[in-house]
């Protein structure tokens, strides 16, 4: 019973052994991951984020100081230009207006008697009963009551203005965004004129200050295309239009960046004054067109994978390299036409190459179009390799990029 058991058990162990040698072999010969050749569009696009504001936006304040007396409107409330929102105390501005009536009364009456002396002064004069002297300091006197008079009339008008002061009205027509005192509280003009309300206007029609980097600002231009998503609708995009790119610069972690005015529409007035946006401009777009992902662009096929290729031919497709130009000398990168990029895939189960010409690339998928005889191999669907399982290739390939098929030995099937 030993004896068998211990037999049992070396047959076990060769059979494993076996086993993990045909797999690794199976492994290391064909065991690739693909990605589909899809139709459809690539868009090259910068991006960026902004924050979401009205066009027209003004503070209101005070040009005088006093306690808030009345509040007319809150918070969203909608106001039309000239409507009064609120109103400050104006028992003093009122008494100053009186006491400016009063002073200016006074000098009014200095000056008709200054008027009246002077008028004296020269018919005593005409009858060389007064001195020249006299006359002139008559009507000296006449033209001090006529300045100090005129300049009355100006104090009167200025205690007039600072009440009127009192009286807060909208200056555009628009929403209340924000308001910042209450009945009671007292404001001081006395330095700088403080904020009490914020109206932004129409907010049917917005605008996004975006921050564009110096290296990206030469794609943007008046009037393009922009898409944007906030994280109020996550699963809704919205779309503007460049209006101004701003030569203002700011440097921020020694990163330049330029201020791009993006206009937005709003009708519904859904999107806020405040909302942060992540912006996308539109460089360039493809529409209806072949792409593959950029995995596939990227690999390298093993010397295995190339002498496979090349039994039967008389060289192998590549994409690197120089090419020898006439003379025997190489070729300069002007001179030199543009090499194609190729891809691998399995044709009835044995490797082939498909040279292919790169177009626009989003960073996840890149345009391509067939080059060569035009033997119509490309086409959608078809399944080209992105990697080889357990490769060092496969490892060092980009761990963020999309998988579109899952992993496979041998050729696809005819489900693919």
């Amino acid at each position: 019973m030993k004896k068998t058991t211990i037999i049992a058990l070396v047959l076990s162990v060769t059979i494993l052994a076996v086993w993990a040698y045909g797999r690794g072999a199976t492994q290391e010969a064909g065991t690739y991951r693909f990605v589909s050749v899809e139709r459809g569009d690539v868009e090259s696009v910068v991006s960026t984020t902004g924050t979401l504001d009205a066009v027209t936006t003004v503070e209101v304040g005070t040009q005088v100081s006093g306690r808030i007396a009345e509040i007319h409107v809150d918070f969203n409330d909608r106001v039309e230009q000239g409507q009064v929102i609120a109103r400050i105390d104006s028992t003093l501005l009122e008494l100053a207006v009186r006491e400016a009536e009063a002073n200016l009364e006074r000098l009014e009456a200095q000056l008709l008697q200054a008027e009246r002396e002077y008028q004296r002064s020269s018919s005593l004069f005409a009858d060389q009963v007064l001195a020249e002297a006299d006359l002139e300091q008559a009507a000296y006197e006449l033209d001090v009551a006529r300045a100090s008079a005129r300049s009355a009339r100006v104090d009167l008008e200025k205690a007039q203005q600072n009440l009127a002061y009192a009286t807060i009205s909208a200056p555009i027509s628009g929403t209340v965004v924000e308001r910042g005192v209450d009945v009671g509280q007292t404001v001081a003009a006395s330095f700088s004129s403080p904020q009490l309300f914020e109206i932004a206007g129409d907010l049917s029609h917005m605008r996004i200050l975006a921050s564009v980097d110096e290296s990206d600002i030469g794609l943007i231009e008046d009037g393009q295309s922009v898409r944007f998503t906030v994280q109020a609708y996550p699963e809704e995009s919205f779309t503007g239009t460049v209006n101004q790119v701003r030569l203002a610069s700011s440097t921020e972690e020694n990163v330049v960046n330029y201020t791009v005015v993006v206009d937005v529409g709003n009708p519904d007035r859904r999107l806020l004054p405040g909302m942060t946006a992540t912006v996308e401009f539109l460089v360039e777009s493809a529409t209806d067109i072949l792409k593959i992902a950029n995995a596939a662009l990227r690999f390298r096929p093993t010397e295995e994978m190339m002498a496979e290729l090349s039994e039967g031919r008389s060289e192998a497709p590549t994409h690197t390299g120089q090419e020898p130009a006439e003379g025997g000398e190489v070729a300069s990168r002007a001179d030199r036409p543009e090499r194609p990029t190729v891809l691998w895939y399995l044709a009835e189960g044995e490797l082939a190459a498909l040279p292919v010409r790169t177009g626009l690339s989003d960073g996840q998928s890149t345009a391509i179009e067939e080059v060569g005889d035009g033997s119509g191999s490309l086409e959608e669907g078809l399944q080209v390799i992105a990697a080889i399982i357990g490769s060092s290739q496969n490892s060092s390939s980009n761990p963020f990029q999309s998988q579109q098929q899952g992993t496979r030995s041998g050729p696809p099937g005819p489900g693919f």
